[in-house]
């Protein structure tokens, strides 16, 4: 791998993201990364401490309580996991040793979202350890979300511009944020929010611009995230959680997929789904969190017709972000994969597990030759080739941990070899203050990105649309989804933004609210826009990993 500096990586959420319990107890994160034999990094001494209520009925029962009041309203009341939100139920805890279950308690992760909880008696943190060890792990089957929807609209201060909240997101809407709008670190604490998933009211439902219309398109997935169109107008649909690309063929006059066929299963985590050649292919390219793989593949194949060929292995170190999107160049000869970080903010100068992470990386079609394309990108979840330049662009989940309006998600071109900050710099030459006096050879040296989204949107794939049942105004333009922030104080993202480029090959900075309407008055969400594609109609598709759907959005004029 070649570097010209040390740059290291991490993203905020996407594959698991960093979702907190409600009252902060366990983050989705850090359940989901495991530092090789260590839960969460502890210590090493943390294994030998021995828990002195284990299998104790009275601890049990303590603990259940105290899980009920803190964890169960995101995590489910039997800890079976709420939409995004893992179980707690889980071989992960289960297989912790309960020393360095409750040295994470204590201690949490706070740049990450973790809570220090040290407040809670160190009987009290025993007792919780002590009944999720009880629990037989859940099975593997798509989360639904068990907290009760709210009537009550939640109370928080009037955003203060270009700064806003879910509660002003419009479609139409058009927004734009400058480097010279950002506020000073830590201007206000930073936050753990989760999501705190529930099940879509009968009376909520996704808003679009007038002359839109959204119907629901497919149903009963598990965990659909990124989306691609074959050239045949084939939707492939990766099932992250279950470890499966599905394919959805054709779009009945009611508005849904005339046939669904399972592709291919037993993948890790995939996510990237790409086709190789573009115009007439002969593999299905599949960014697996740990590795490239490809399946032979011929137009109108449903299934795949036999095993995946291992292209290249990929940095990912068991945890961080975990997506890993590909592209190829328009010539067919450059294959791009975005790898995110393991962490937050963590130094790769000091941190060997961020090595190779925070990168685009670029190879061969054949996985040879790789190389660093462009670096100090926290979490590059999505990639999209521009049709008309050629360009590569990404979507960006930057950093946390610095208040509610600081470091913007991004959407830009991406220059080979630039350098974009992650992690001692962002947005130009300011400095993270975690890393002051780090590296000031660089600062001069940040790209400031074409798009700044609203801090901790959780932009995740974005496309080019490419149809034409949209308006001429939208050809061309940027549609990304929006996944939706935890690290914010009042939420904002969940939505579907535009990113109007005037019939030109850039982005003037600023982007406009397109789907809105996942987040009820009281703050609780209910949907999650992932992945996005223009499908062979015209319309556009949007998954929804919090509802485990996709949403059609078509236009019917007026």
């Amino acid at each position: 791998m070649k570097r010209s500096w040390p740059v290291p990586t991490f993203c905020r959420a996407a594959g698991l993201a960093a979702f907190v319990s409600l009252a902060g107890l366990l983050p989705l994160h850090a359940l989901a990364q495991q530092d090789n034999a260590r839960f969460h990094q502890a210590p090493a001494s943390a294994a030998d401490v021995r828990n002195p209520h284990a299998g104790n009925a009275g601890a049990i029962n303590e603990g259940k309580t105290l899980y009920g009041s803190n964890c169960a309203a995101c995590h489910g009341a039997a800890a079976q996991g709420n939409g995004n939100v893992p179980a707690l139920a889980s071989e992960v805890v289960k297989n912790a040793p309960p020393g360095e279950l409750f040295w994470f308690i204590t201690h949490g992760d706070v740049p990450n979202g973790m809570p220090a909880w040290s407040s809670l008696s160190d009987e009290q943190r025993w007792n919780i350890v002590t009944y999720l060890d009880s629990l037989e792990p859940a099975k593997s089957l798509p989360g639904a979300p068990t907290a009760i929807a709210s009537k009550t609209p939640g109370n928080w201060p009037a955003p203060t511009p270009p700064f806003t909240d879910f509660r002003y997101e419009s479609p139409g809407t058009s927004r734009k944020i400058t480097v010279a709008d950002l506020p000073k670190p830590y201007a206000t604490q930073s936050a753990g929010n989760g999501p705190q998933l529930v099940a879509r009211p009968a009376d909520a439902w996704p808003k679009a611009p007038k002359g839109f219309k959204v119907e629901l398109f497919a149903t009963d997935l598990n965990n659909p995230r990124l989306l691609r169109t074959a050239p045949n107008g084939d939707v492939f649909v990766a099932e992250t959680k279950a470890g499966r690309i599905t394919v959805m063929r054709g779009i009945t006059a009611d508005g849904h997929p005339k046939e669904t066929h399972v592709f291919a299963t037993g993948l890790n985590k995939p996510f990237g789904i790409a086709f190789y050649p573009a115009a007439h292919p002969q593999w299905v390219y599949v960014g697996n969190t740990d590795a490239v793989v490809r399946f032979a593949y011929k137009d109108g194949d449903l299934q795949a017709s036999g095993k995946p060929e291992h292209i290249a292995d990929l940095p990912h170190s068991d945890g961080g972000h975990s997506t890993r999107d590909v592209a190829f160049s328009p010539d067919g000869t450059r294959m791009y994969v975005s790898v995110g970080s393991k962490s937050n903010v963590d130094d790769p100068d000091t941190t060997p597990a961020e090595k190779n992470r925070a990168d685009i990386l670029v190879l061969k079609p054949d996985g040879s030759d790789m190389h660093i394309f462009a670096s100090g990108i926290r979490n590059a979840v999505g990639l999209a080739v521009d049709p008309a330049s050629g360009e590569l662009w990404c979507s960006v989940n930057e950093r946390d941990g610095l208040g509610d309006n600081l470091v913007p998600d991004y959407i830009t071109h991406v220059q080979e070899g630039g350098f974009y900050g992650w992690p001692w710099w962002y947005m130009g030459n300011h400095q993270d203050p975690r890393h002051a006096g780090k590296h000031p050879e660089l600062a001069n040296r940040v790209i400031v990105p074409d798009v700044l989204l609203h801090p901790h949107n959780a932009s995740l794939q974005l496309t080019f649309y490419n149809g034409t049942q949209f308006p001429e105004a939208y050809r061309g333009d940027i549609f990304a989804s929006e996944h939706g922030s935890w690290n914010r104080s009042a939420r904002v993202g969940y939505e579907v933004i535009r990113v109007p480029r005037h019939g030109t090959a850039r982005a003037s900075g600023e982007y406009e609210d397109f789907l809105t309407g996942f987040v009820l008055p009281s703050g609780q969400a209910w949907g999650r826009p992932v992945g996005i594609t223009t499908a062979s109609d015209g319309s556009l598709l949007v998954s929804d990993d919090g509802g485990n759907v996709i949403w059609r959005v078509s236009y019917t004029g007026g």
